[in-house]
Order: structure tokens, then C-alpha cells, then sequence
């Protein structure tokens, strides 16, 4: 199993003596991770303000600077903070609105009502 220890702790090992107080948001999500010049998608399992956990087949070192496009909200940057059996923690360099990830891509217009089409009679 690769582990690299560091605050914050990975989902699963949390007690009461840890620093993880954010509230997060579970969710699946797809993103573009970005370490150095190469993209990868990765699938986030949970959101906060402070950081992220994503699905990631590879182990990163401690403190890996990375790039998260993260729908609805942008390109964000922050670092690795652990890796763990195919997951990493990445907190953010500068907090986000995570609620903005859960509102719905389109204009921002109102949804359209669609009638019923009219009945064909033959």
C-alpha cells in the first residue's frame, strides 16, 4: 500500500484529533488534473473549500504542485497532500466556493418548459 503521511489525513483514517474540520461535499465529478505540462481526467469524490479528493491511478510525491479544472468553477491550484491506494488529497493554494461545482452548466437563462406535442391523428 503507498501511503504518504501529511496533514491532511486521508478520507477513512479521520478522528477527532485531526485537522480536517471543513465541511465536505461528497459528490462524483470529472475533472482535468494537471502536473506540469501533462493533463490527466481524474474523478473527485469529495469538495471543499480547502481541497479535494480525487481518484488517480498513480502515487505523487508530497507537496507536487497541481492544477485542478474543476467545472464551474476553473483552473484552481493547490498541491499534494497525500496519496493513498489509487486516491490523492490536494488542498488549494487560495479556498473556493465549492457549491459552485454542483450548479448546473448552461446560460445561466431559466430551464425551458416543453409542452406536449400535439397529438397526430390519422
Amino acid at each position: 500500500m503507498d501511503r504518504y503521511a501529511h496533514d491532511p489525513v486521508p478520507p477513512g483514517d479521520d478522528d477527532a484529533g485531526t485537522q480536517r474540520n471543513a465541511a465536505r461535499d461528497s459528490l462524483l465529478l470529472t475533472a482535468t488534473l494537471r502536473i506540469g505540462d501533462a493533463e490527466t481526467t481524474v474523478r473527485i469524490r469529495n469538495l471543499s473549500a480547502g481541497g479535494l479528493m480525487a481518484e488517480y491511478g498513480r502515487s505523487l510525491p508530497l507537496d507536487t504542485a497541481v492544477d485542478v479544472d474543476i467545472r464551474g468553477i476553473g483552473w484552481t491550484a493547490g498541491k499534494v497532500v497525500w496519496a493513498v491506494d489509487g486516491r490523492l488529497g490536494i488542498a488549494f493554494d487560495a479556498p473556493i466556493d465549492p457549491l459552485l461545482a454542483r450548479k448546473p452548466v448552461g446560460s445561466g437563462k431559466q430551464t425551458p418548459v416543453y409542452l406536449k406535442p400535439p397529438l397526430s391523428r390519422r
